[in-house]
């Protein structure tokens, strides 16, 4: 099979634990006698530093073309203070919204060897093994009218919160075609007891369940979920939200992992003719600026982003799951990043894409 990808390594730490992902592609690409096929391209701060804007035109295009792709991480301190039209993180919503990207898929799994790790109770997080599916293209993030108007006392901030039917259905949709392969449980997550968005998204969700008899709903505030998922967090499944709450949410799911390092990310949105999904692949972590450049970074929620890529984008399951096992092994033998609190002398970014590889 020819695997057709867009690479974009943005910023920071974006650059390094990119690089050790294309280098599991590349690996189990081999393995399974498939061809890969990639571009290179600019998003973020790299893209303003070369070309004046965080979504250069060229981008945009190749994006579209290729049947994935695979993201490092976007932003850096020196673009703080700017407008926020103008700030590196412009350049994702702009890529998700031309890719129509609707759904983020951000699987969160505890692993034996990291329970200690994680700032919670062995017993708490043991066994844990969620997917918080958090709308990607709706809500206050992308709501009108916003922005600071007025000057001195009259000046003032707005953001919208708005969410149309159509949006709320297809994420639901989608949540409750993947909780069928999994242990068929959804658990809605909203504040409908005061806002009006909420109390239509779980209406709409309501009714969209009744498509699904065979999984079972549930509903939480989303006050009361950011507390279920550190005093119980193996009775979540699938956990489906809007997009503010999920980007907190799935944030917070880190703890569970052991570090945010360790978490990968899929962003979904409409069927291409081969019936796979149209794909945007990343990790959950930021540019981390601060560790930038010095092979220190966990690369693992890179590699799991491949891993993920694999199963929705290609539909290669077995692919997917020689990467998630040789991630797992590495993640046995203790040869880890400094985040994940080895025992001995760390591992460099390097160091554990090369062991995940031999793994492979």
């Amino acid at each position: 099979m020819e695997l057709n990808l867009l690479i974009l390594p943005g910023d920071g730490i974006g650059t390094e634990v990119t690089r050790e992902a294309v280098r599991v592609l590349d690996r189990v690409a081999a393995k399974f006698n498939h061809k890969v096929n990639s571009k290179e391209a600019l998003l973020g701060g790299i893209a303003i530093h070369k070309t004046g804007g965080p979504f250069p035109e060229e981008t945009a295009r190749l994006c579209v073309d290729a049947d994935a792709t695979l993201m490092g991480a976007v932003g850096l301190p020196e673009f703080d203070n700017w407008p926020p039209e103008k700030r590196p993180e412009r350049g994702l919503l702009g890529i998700r919204k031309t890719m129509g990207v609707f759904a983020n898929l951000r699987p969160v799994r505890s692993y034996p060897a990291l329970l200690d790790s994680s700032p919670l109770k062995n017993h708490l997080v043991d066994g844990v093994d969620m997917i918080i599916v958090r709308e990607l293209t709706g809500g206050i993030y992308y709501g009108t009218p916003r922005g600071i108007f007025g000057e001195g006392e009259n000046e003032h901030a707005m953001n919208t919160m708005a969410y149309t039917r159509a949006e709320i259905e297809r994420v639901t949709r989608m949540s409750f075609e993947l909780a069928r392969k999994r242990r068929k449980k959804v658990t809605n997550v909203d504040k409908c007891n005061v806002l009006e968005t909420s109390q239509l998204w779980r209406k709409v969700v309501i009714e969209v369940a009744a498509d699904y008899p065979d999984v079972e709903l549930d509903h939480l505030l989303v006050d009361n979920c950011a507390m279920q998922l550190v005093l119980n967090p193996k009775r979540f499944d699938m956990v489906l939200t809007e997009n503010m709450f999920g980007d907190i949410l799935s944030d917070e799911g880190a703890v569970l992992a052991g570090s945010i390092g360790m978490l990968p990310s899929a962003s979904i949105g409409g069927k291409m003719p081969s019936g796979a999904w149209v794909g945007l692949y990343e990790p959950v972590h930021g540019s981390a600026p601060d560790i930038a450049g010095q092979n220190k970074a966990n690369p693992l929620g890179a590699i799991g982003s491949v891993a993920a890529m694999l199963e929705y984008s290609f539909g290669l399951m077995e692919e997917a799951a020689a990467v998630n096992a040789a991630m797992e092994k590495v993640l046995n033998s203790g040869n880890v990043t400094a985040d994940l609190r080895p025992k001995g002398t760390p591992a460099t970014t390097s160091e554990v894409g090369e062991a995940v590889c031999d793994a492979i």
